[in-house]
């Protein structure tokens, strides 16, 4: 997992730069802030939209959209398993050569890529289809085992229009391939980041303070204890983080001197600021409050980050400065209006947003889809406990409500009646 923000300006060598020893002339003040600027804002789009699908996320019913919920033993575990993962890469590339290592690694996250773009652009191009567009459902499906053993391993469902938009990302795909393109590493990045902040749910805010101030200690390591994380971003050539040429106004598109931002520094703030939204969505007083201040929180730490790695002239470990920023400034806004017990008592995984089936329990199902139906027509034929009734009302249910029928009948009762009381009158 990368999660450094790396200026290489003052001569450094780059991936995907000359590594011939010979270094790069120092970029312009100008260059440096259109890099600079370029990085704040491309984190702030997958956060900002991202955040907002999660929303729509958690009330839809598409099975292939369900989000991920993280626990507090998932987020205890995850700075270990990140820093075992991260020190696997740098054995790696020490070890093995890393052409063929990065090689792999493009195959692997060309395949990620595609699905994760195609699956950002989704709802911006259902917008320009036409009212009349053949669109037919389809479904992918992959099972394992049969019979009562079978067992879903892929369920997919999509459409027409999700192949014309997964059609427009295999584009972007054979660029990045075949080029490294900068501009390609970055479409896929975002997408990566905006599926990342719109799937990946954090369960309550303890839960975040947990994550968070894990990988804090994980980032601060890696970055200031050793040179593991710093040397794997610029070995790996995948669109795990994002970058902008920083000699872009001198060379064009085809520059090379590049300032990074890893995905870590996106993705992790960001499935806590989408939390918060979903918080202030729980609350019912139509603000966004928490929202917006862990927005500007964000916003103000890696701004801070940007300013001290230009001030030193070495990589800084962003979340050293956005976890404290993310975190301290939405509780003070709580302490502040008097609810914290609110927010740290919210349960995203327990609550009922409209259009959300819930269930209170979950009941253990195994067989075929055959013996299940058997199961519940037998259920269904059981005996049950039924309302005692009087006999008229039985007898209406057990024969056919015919408007003709029930007029005879009760043109027959009417004429018997009345024929008796003839025969008294007489």
């Amino acid at each position: 997992m990368d999660s450094a923000l790396s200026d290489p300006h003052n001569g450094s060598v780059e991936a995907g730069g000359p590594t011939n020893g010979t270094t790069r002339p120092p970029s312009t003040p100008e260059g440096i802030a259109l890099a600079y600027g370029s990085l704040l804002l491309m984190a702030l789009l997958p956060i900002f939209f991202g955040a907002l699908r999660s929303v729509r996320c958690a009330r839809g019913k598409n099975a292939s959209d369900m989000p991920e919920t993280i626990t507090s033993r998932d987020a205890a575990r995850f700075p270990i398993i990140a820093s075992c993962t991260l020190l696997g890469l740098y054995l790696f590339f020490k070890i093995f050569s890393q052409e063929y290592i990065n090689l792999l690694l493009s195959m692997y996250f060309f395949v990620l890529g595609i699905l994760a773009l195609s699956h950002t652009i989704s709802p911006f191009m259902n917008k320009f289809f036409p009212a009349n567009f053949p669109n037919r459902q389809y479904q992918l499906l992959f099972t394992q085992g049969s019979g009562e053993n079978k067992e879903e391993i892929i369920n997919y469902e999509f459409d027409t229009k999700d192949l014309v938009c997964l059609g427009l990302s295999s584009i972007v795909g054979v660029w990045y391939l075949l080029r490294k393109h900068w501009i390609a590493n970055n479409l896929f990045g975002l997408a990566f980041s905006l599926n990342g902040v719109e799937l990946l749910h954090l369960n309550n805010v303890s839960t975040g303070c947990i994550l968070l101030g894990g990988l804090f200690i994980y980032d601060v390591f890696w970055v200031f204890g050793t040179n593991v994380m710093v040397t794997v971003a610029k070995s790996f050539e995948a669109p795990i983080k994002l970058v902008f040429p920083q000699d872009l106004l001198e060379k064009g598109l085809e520059a090379d001197n590049f300032a990074m931002l890893g995905l870590g520094d996106i993705v992790i703030p960001g499935i806590f600021i989408a939390l918060l939204l979903r918080f202030d969505i729980s609350l019912k007083k139509n603000t966004h409050t928490y929202f917006y201040t862990s927005f500007a929180a964000y916003i103000f730490g890696l701004g801070l980050t940007i300013f001290i790695m230009h001030i030193f002239k070495h990589a800084q470990p962003a979340l050293l400065y956005l976890v404290p920023a993310c975190i301290g400034f939405p509780v003070l806004v709580a302490l502040a209006k008097g609810e914290v017990t609110e927010m740290f008592s919210y349960e995203s995984s327990a609550e009922i947003l409209p259009h959300t089936p819930r269930l209170t329990h979950f009941p253990t199902v195994s067989g075929s889809p055959a013996s299940l139906a058997d199961s519940m027509q037998q259920k269904l034929a059981g005996p049950r406990r039924r309302r005692p009734q009087n006999p008229s009302a039985i007898y209406e249910e057990s024969n056919p409500k015919d408007p003709a029928a029930v007029t005879e009948s009760k043109e027959g009762t009417e004429a018997s009646t009345s024929k008796g009381l003839e025969k008294k009158e007489k």
